[in-house]
């Protein structure tokens, strides 16, 4: 064989040993370097916990965590123990001081509840409530139908959009008796509102039928329906559009014109001699 080929594998040779022993010496530092982070004890779910739940020593365990602790992290299970679930924790996810209550502040529905807004249960539609598609954290419209005051009785009921963008709490069914006394379950939604919204919600529920329509959570955007009558369902492309009661401000009493009263007539018999005449005279106004 070539000398000259004999010396280019052998150079060959050498280079690509170098190379590898090089790539072997950084991967073996990058992997000590792994095995050798630190790592330290916390806290983690030992169960599926829902929203609400009052927080147990026996729902809780340890376990390790490899690098820095994530900012929040419950170590002690004295910090946790107590305390009510904001968010859903599914098993083995570290407890974060974000997802809970504030301590005192137990469990339950009310927990959840943001300093300023009150939870209002309102009974809805069999379809949207029993279907399961309102749950915790979903966003609704509430809808409200019903025979407005003082409305045409030709327009029938109305459908109108009450409230828009309301966060849902919390989902169930509420067992209330028929009017022969058998329980009958009915569909019942928490939702998250303001004081004055509350009110809204507490008078629609009474006195007209509440309905929720599901809406994209991230979609914050609020329209202004008009809202529409019974009689424009049936009504043709061309029929005119639905009366509206407007109210109407009351019209002031015309000013009264008073007629001034008649003057006064005096009649004076005049005798002239054999003559006799009579003369008929008018007062004058403030002369009488």
């Amino acid at each position: 064989m070539n000398r000259r080929l004999l010396t280019i594998l052998l150079c060959a040779f050498l280079v690509a040993a170098g190379a590898s022993y090089l790539v072997y010496r950084i991967a073996g530092n990058q992997m000590r370097a792994g095995v050798h982070q630190p790592t330290a004890r916390i806290l983690v779910a030992a169960r599926d916990l829902e929203i609400g739940t009052l927080i147990k020593e026996s729902d809780l365990k340890t376990g390790e965590w490899m690098g820095a602790l994530p900012k929040g992290a419950i170590v002690k299970a004295d910090a946790a123990v107590g305390r009510g679930v904001l968010s859903s924790l599914y098993e083995g996810e570290p407890v974060m001081e974000s997802r809970l209550a504030p301590a005192g502040s137990g469990g339950g529905l009310a927990a959840t509840i943001k300093p300023g807004m009150r939870a209002c249960a309102v009974k809805v539609d069999e379809v949207v409530g029993v279907a399961g598609f309102v749950v915790p954290g979903m966003r609704v419209d509430v809808l409200v139908s019903g025979v407005a005051p003082g409305a045409p009785a030709a327009d029938g009921p109305k459908v109108k959009t009450l409230l828009q963008n309301i966060e849902v709490l919390s989902a169930g069914t509420n067992i209330q008796k028929d009017t022969e006394g058998k329980p009958v379950q009915v569909p019942v939604v928490n939702l998250l509102v303001t004081p004055e919204q509350a009110e809204l919600l507490s008078l629609a529920s009474n006195q007209t039928k509440i309905q929720l329509v599901l809406r994209n959570p991230l979609d914050n955007q609020t329209t202004t329906p008009p809202g529409i009558a019974m009689a424009a369902l049936f009504a043709g492309p061309n029929a005119p559009a639905p009366r509206t009661a407007h109210l109407e401000r009351p019209r002031a009493p015309a000013p009264r014109i008073e007629k001034p009263p008649a003057p006064q007539i005096y009649l004076i018999e005049v005798l002239n001699g054999s003559k006799r005449s009579e003369e008929k005279f008018a007062a004058e106004e403030g002369k009488r």
